[in-house]
């Protein structure tokens, strides 16, 4: 009888660890320190991510439902305590018709970066659409999330894409477009004071289109749910700031 509950209890594993979702893969990326005393203008820091910092892929497809794959590159340094991020897609629509702050930008074309800085469970979520209307909120779930306002996104953030600033409706065909985001420390309300350097957080990074006729969406570190959930911090990666 020993033996058998033994048996049975194995079995009881082997199947749970078959059934779970959780992914295999937990992604490490060391986010470069670039050493820059000029001007951080959106020209100076694309071309510095490009001489320095390596190009890292938006290409984990979590969902049989939705299988649509285009291809997103991404790079992203610190330097004097901001935070460097740009972005390259390659799709085959685009669509981009919000353009207030906090809009539903993520029923656009759409990057975001979803960033734990302390590693505790609490998060910001930066969405960007491919015109560089920002929704950006904190808080350790998807349901508890306090809004950045619309002036600070503004004020604070800075945000340049190849597509321009006008909104417009879905075009086809093909389209590659890339976008820089400037991300002082200070737009880290929720942690004042924070220095970026040697910092050891969690993040994860997506592309996704809700409302695009290819509707898509994907990450870089692997999220191990039944549907498709972005606000999900414990399928977030490390970033390892030098």
């Amino acid at each position: 009888m020993r033996k058998m509950g033994l048996y049975y209890s194995v079995f009881c594993i082997m199947i749970a660890a078959c059934n779970s979702k959780t992914p295999s893969v937990n992604k490490t990326l060391i986010v470069k320190e670039i050493e820059f005393d000029g001007v951080a203008d959106f020209q100076n820091v694309s071309r510095l991510l490009d001489e320095h910092a390596e190009t890292h892929f938006i290409d984990v497809l979590n969902w049989d439902d939705f299988q649509y794959q285009p291809k997103i590159g991404f790079k992203i340094a610190h330097c004097n305590n901001q935070l460097w991020l740009k972005y390259e897609v390659e799709e085959e629509n685009i669509l981009a018709e919000r353009t207030e702050p906090n809009s539903y930008v993520f029923k656009d074309s759409c990057v975001e970066f979803f960033f734990d800085p302390m590693a505790d469970g609490n998060y910001y979520n930066f969405e960007i659409n491919c015109i560089g209307t920002i929704l950006l909120a904190h808080g350790p779930s998807r349901k508890s999330r306090q809004y950045a306002s619309p002036n600070t996104i503004k004020d604070v953030i800075k945000v340049e894409s190849s597509l321009g600033a006008q909104s417009f409706t879905e075009k086809t065909g093909g389209h590659t477009w890339e976008i820089t985001i400037i991300l002082p420390a200070e737009i880290l309300a929720h942690n004042p004071g924070i220095k970026l350097k040697g910092l050891k957080s969690r993040a994860n990074f997506y592309k996704c289109g809700d409302a695009t006729s290819k509707r898509h969406y994907l990450s870089w570190n692997p999220i191990g749910t039944e549907k498709p959930d972005f606000h999900r911090p414990e399928f977030f990666g490390e970033l390892i700031f030098e």
